[in-house]
């Protein structure tokens, strides 16, 4: 408790610091558009953001699995006043417009949306008797991979987890069916719609239609999620026969059934606040030189109430989310360190949205074709996380293109065709694919990862460390991606 009343204290402190920097500059020119020139930020400005992502990866390996539960709100402070300090000392108020930017327009909706998925979900509880055979896991795998984009990755990680695990408890090898369904529960099973996958859901954001997703990377999730599964249930078949192939009579057979089904009005409650958002157009307010949106505020409280009327009806204290060992560390770590990768973000998205003229010239220059886009989107995204990832080379795409945002809508509704357009279509589908299924490759990827990681060591099973997990993705996924490249993104 003492540690976050010290940690809202420092945060207050820094909004103060923000403001006694900034508003002097703001007041001179309340009308001025704020934004930093991405062509005169030194390739040094971005060593904060990748400090903050290198100790998301290395310090849980070398302190502790639990680091990020313990300390990732302090590191996470840490890395943010490393970087807004001097960021704002020298830029002042166009300095404050962007990193007021970030958090009104990104961090806060992408905040809000995985909360109000998370809650939600955390509300329905699967019963019965499930036995963990070869079509059973295999069933529960389809099921997640196919609802993942309409309650999102985290939501559909934290339904379907816990059954699976019960359902096998009486296995010996049970570490296949953790990466397995990470694989296809917690990041491919969200490529359809931006409520699947964070990096989508920034995409929306920012202007990609609620269903272009769907049309767009259809055929390539449903490539490899057909492969994966088939393959699971091989695998699974054999490790059952090793076994044995018997499932022990305990003499409990409950029925199959699912409580809290009432959340799924919640759920869909959700999904019409996002398509609202992309639909209706009710003019915007400025927030300190930042226009946000009326429909877009509109859709985080209405998101924020359906979280709210969940918990009324499934309380936090109440049987059902008990059982489910619902808790709110999860949804808490990830905001803390967010909070800290959303602004360090600031100078690379600046510098690669001015394309060629920036410090990432060479990188720019080097990224061409759309294989060059997925690999690049994809890898970085294994280890620097999906969301800020995709939001770079958007950007970058963007830059390199010299489009801006706001064509964004007319290139993927098909109303603008010159080729030029088209690439951009072509570039932010590799884009795409590569930040929602490079996801899987560690568990710092996607933030579900990390969770259903935490939750099967909870339960006992003895996971794969951070490289020996890599070792699952890297033999099993990479060949896929390889033929993924030649079929869809030559």
């Amino acid at each position: 408790m003492k540690s976050k009343l010290a940690f809202s204290i420092i945060l207050c402190l820094i909004l103060a610091l923000t403001l006694s920097i900034s508003m002097e500059a703001f007041a001179a020119d309340e009308g001025g558009h704020y934004k930093v020139d991405g062509e005169i930020l030194p390739i040094w400005s971005i060593i904060p953001f990748v400090g903050i992502l290198l100790s998301i990866a290395i310090f849980p390996l070398v302190f502790d699995s639990h680091f990020l539960v313990h300390h990732g709100g302090k590191m996470s402070l840490a890395w943010a006043l490393i970087f807004a300090i001097p960021y704002l000392a020298v830029f002042k108020g166009d300095a404050f417009h962007d990193i007021l930017y970030i958090y009104l327009i990104d961090y806060i909706p992408f905040i809000v949306l995985l909360w109000g998925l998370f809650t939600v979900a955390g509300g329905i509880l699967v019963r019965g008797t499930l036995r963990g055979t070869p079509i059973v896991n295999t069933l529960l795998l389809l099921i997640g991979t196919v609802i993942a984009s309409w309650i999102g990755t985290t939501g559909a990680s934290m339904l379907l987890i816990r059954p699976l695990i019960r359902a096998n408890a009486y296995r010996k090898s049970k570490v296949h069916l953790i990466v397995f369904f990470i694989f296809l529960v917690s990041n491919i099973g969200g490529s359809l719609t931006p409520l699947g996958d964070p990096p989508l859901f920034l995409g929306f954001l920012h202007g990609v239609p609620f269903f272009w997703t769907t049309t767009a990377l259809f055929p390539h999730m449903l490539f490899i999620s057909v492969i994966l599964i088939a393959l699971f249930f091989v695998i699974d078949t054999f490790m059952f026969k090793r076994e044995g192939g018997v499932v022990p009579d305990d003499g409990v057979n409950e029925p199959i059934r699912v409580e809290g089904l009432f959340n799924l009005v919640f759920l869909f409650g959700i999904v019409a606040a996002v398509l609202m958002s992309g639909t209706y157009k009710w003019g915007d307010v400025n927030i300190l030189g930042v226009h946000v949106y009326w429909q877009n505020i509109a859709r985080d409280v209405l998101i924020v109430a359906m979280g709210l009327l969940s918990l009324k009806f499934t309380p936090f204290s109440g049987e059902l989310r008990q059982t489910n060992e619902f808790s709110w560390e999860p949804i808490e770590e990830v905001a803390k360190v967010f909070a800290g990768i959303f602004i360090t973000i600031i100078p690379a998205l600046t510098i690669l949205g001015v394309g060629e003229k920036g410090a990432l010239s060479g990188l720019i220059v080097a990224i061409k074709e759309p294989m060059h886009y997925f690999w690049v989107t994809g890898v970085l995204s294994s280890f620097l996380d999906n969301a800020p990832t995709y939001l770079t080379f958007f950007n970058t795409a963007l830059g390199k293109l010299q489009l801006t945002e706001a064509v964004v809508p007319q290139i993927l509704s098909g109303q603008l065709t010159d080729p030029q357009h088209l690439e951009f279509v072509r570039l932010l589908t590799a884009i795409s694919v590569g930040a929602v299924f490079m996801g899987a490759n560690t568990y710092i990827g996607n933030a579900p990862n990390f969770m259903v990681k935490s939750i099967a060591e909870q339960s006992g099973i003895r996971m794969p460390s951070f490289f020996g997990y890599m070792l699952w993705s890297v033999v099993i996924l990479f060949p896929l991606f390889v033929v993924v490249t030649f079929v869809f993104l030559r």
